[in-house]
């Protein structure tokens, strides 16, 4: 089995594409910390259809990787906090809400739109202030996903928010304003 899980780590490590997406796809039901966190790592691949694999694998495993995945949420890549953040939020991981909510601070953009999106998926009624607060960012993206994150929680939204959401002069915005109060 060693040898089995080595060669499985050979495989992710190699230059070989269709190889990795073939040896992916059959490790759906994975439950190996250390197969797994290695394929968690190959989130931050420059490839996008091996990043989409990894994904899809994530996802559709249905043993319980979560601890692995919030690891991730702390990881130097915001590749790993984003799209980990992303998966927690689609596998109904609850359990993750409070580490997510770190992430909405965090230095990356993408990160913290990530963060909102999951926080909102996840129906995390207890961050409704920090998602508030995504209103104000200096960043488009994740005033778009705290916006849509508040529609989620059929949260009001207050007139100096809508203010900040109007002037952004966004169709997207207009969308979801139109969907709030």
């Amino acid at each position: 089995m060693a040898l089995e899980n080595n060669s499985i780590l050979d495989i992710l490590d190699s230059s070989n594409r269709n190889k990795r997406i073939f040896v992916l796809s059959q490790l759906t039901q994975i439950n190996n910390p250390k197969i797994i966190g290695k394929i968690i790592s190959l989130l931050d691949d420059n490839d996008i259809t091996i990043r989409g694999e990894v994904f899809s694998t994530l996802m559709l495993n249905e043993n319980d990787i979560s601890k692995e995945l919030i690891l991730s949420l702390s990881s130097k890549s915001k590749n790993l906090r984003a799209f980990c953040s992303l998966l927690l939020a689609n596998r109904n991981d609850k359990n993750a809400i409070d580490s997510i909510i770190k992430l909405t601070n965090d230095s990356s953009s993408m990160v913290r739109s990530c963060a909102f999106g999951a926080l909102g998926h996840l129906r995390a009624s207890n961050t409704r202030q920090e998602i508030h607060q995504g209103i104000f960012d200096s960043n488009l993206e994740v005033k778009k996903s705290a916006a849509y994150s508040l529609v989620l929680l059929n949260e009001n939204i207050s007139n100096d928010e809508k203010i900040e959401l109007e002037k952004q002069k966004d169709p997207d915005l207009e969308k979801i304003l139109n969907n709030c109060n």
